[in-house]
């Protein structure tokens, strides 16, 4: 998958953008790598304006491998719903089935409609902190939401390494985010990193763990093999501690994230 917001309102962190790139790409380009890199039957991509570019391939394979086979094929699944869209939801969720319980969903709910409704949950009345929903999530996974009529992005990633993502920053200083590690080196050159684990995105309160929420998030330099800086590794910071403790209820709102 890929997914591109414009650097307006996606705000990504200032130290993804390496200054030894010199052939970042502008994303309409990078949109046309990862679309002549498929077959075209099992692709397609949707643009929102000069905001966004969300692009997408259905797997090939089913979820599961035949049972002589070890390895488990990552899940991706796709979903929109009142102008948001989940592309794709990367891994499965173990305890799916109270989660559909607990937000009171139909039984035909799969990952992606559910990270949907967790996300307008959050948006429209906040019952709880972004972070313990996030912790409340059993199972590996990688997602983006894209709320196009609030123009805003939620991504994260799970903490148990099962499913992978990556982000960086384009010619243009938007931001790219895919599960495709080449994608991301050809269109943004050094100025990308590995999207951190255990951690959440968001547009309007920026990047934190979800799983050490009250820990402030350090970049941290980044050397490739032949000695040139590239974008930051992002990891949580033991010895930095948020200002307040987080909120609850209505109050626990995207605006209030980054001031935890």
């Amino acid at each position: 998958m890929l997914a591109i917001f414009h650097k307006a309102f996606a705000h990504p962190p200032k130290e993804l953008n390496s200054p030894a790139s010199k052939k970042q790409k502008l994303p309409q380009d990078t949109l046309n790598d990862f679309m002549c890199g498929h077959a075209a039957p099992n692709t397609f991509s949707m643009t929102f304006g000069q905001a966004a570019v969300l692009a997408y391939v259905r797997p090939h394979t089913p979820f599961l491998s035949p049972p002589e086979i070890d390895e488990i094929k990552i899940q991706t699944l796709f979903c929109g719903l009142d102008d948001i869209y989940c592309l794709p939801f990367l891994g499965s969720l173990n305890n799916l089935c109270s989660l559909i319980r607990q937000y009171g969903l139909s039984k035909g709910t799969n990952e992606a409609m559910f990270l949907i409704e967790a996300y307008r949950t959050l948006r429209d009345r906040c019952p709880y902190p972004a972070d313990q929903v996030m912790k409340d999530l059993d199972g590996s996974f990688a997602f983006v939401v894209y709320d196009s009529k609030a123009g805003t992005v939620f991504a994260a990633l799970g903490s148990d390494g099962g499913a992978k993502l990556y982000w960086g920053i384009a010619a243009d200083g938007s931001v790219v985010i895919s599960d495709d590690l080449e994608v991301i080196k050809a269109g943004c050159d050094k100025s990308f990193a590995p999207f951190p684990a255990g951690c959440m995105f968001h547009s309007d309160g920026g990047l934190m763990s979800f799983e050490h929420p009250m820990n402030k998030m350090k970049a941290m330099p980044r050397i490739d093999s032949q000695g040139t800086v590239c974008g930051s590794n992002f990891k949580v910071d033991v010895y930095s501690r948020v200002n307040s403790i987080p909120r609850t209820g209505s109050e626990a709102n995207w605006a209030d994230w980054g001031s935890h």
